[in-house]
């Protein structure tokens, strides 16, 4: 059996059978994220991706470059989740790529339920990069700025 992973593959992890678990990850190896520091490595790979100097998104987030540094090379963890989402725009990530990032920093991801959450949904999908403006328009919905 041949599997493919598309940009959501949940739905084919639900289908596979415990005895075709094994072909898939070996057909998938390249594409798996195996490393320790799974949000360092991804998040470094999404700068390389968009051509993006670290310094330029941490100065765009509103972040003092040294801890910007400290948290992608793993030397620091946050349980700010709004400073992972201050990266995450800064860097101009999809709404896709946001959420793994998020989850890969062992964080929720955004819900479609929680308001505030919502706007930030609406924000990213409309590229709405600027984390100033991000801010305007969650204070123009009633929500809190990002921290």
């Amino acid at each position: 059996m041949t599997f493919i992973i598309t940009a959501n593959y949940t739905e084919q992890l639900l289908q596979i059978k415990p005895a075709e678990f094994s072909v898939f990850l070996k057909q998938h190896e390249s594409e798996l994220i195996n490393s320790q520091r799974p949000f360092t490595d991804y998040m470094r790979e999404r700068f390389r991706e968009k051509g993006m100097q670290q310094k330029n998104a941490f100065i765009q987030a509103d972040l003092p470059m040294s801890y910007g540094y400290k948290l992608i090379s793993g030397e620091k963890h946050t349980r700010q989740r709004d400073t992972i989402l201050r990266i995450c725009l800064a860097a101009k990530l999809s709404l896709e790529q946001t959420q793994e990032a998020l989850t890969l920093n062992n964080m929720a991801s955004l819900h479609y339920r929680i308001p505030r959450d919502m706007a930030l949904i609406v924000a990213i999908n409309n590229r709405m990069y600027d984390t100033h403006s991000v801010d305007t328009f969650l204070e123009e919905n009633g929500r809190l700025p990002l921290e």
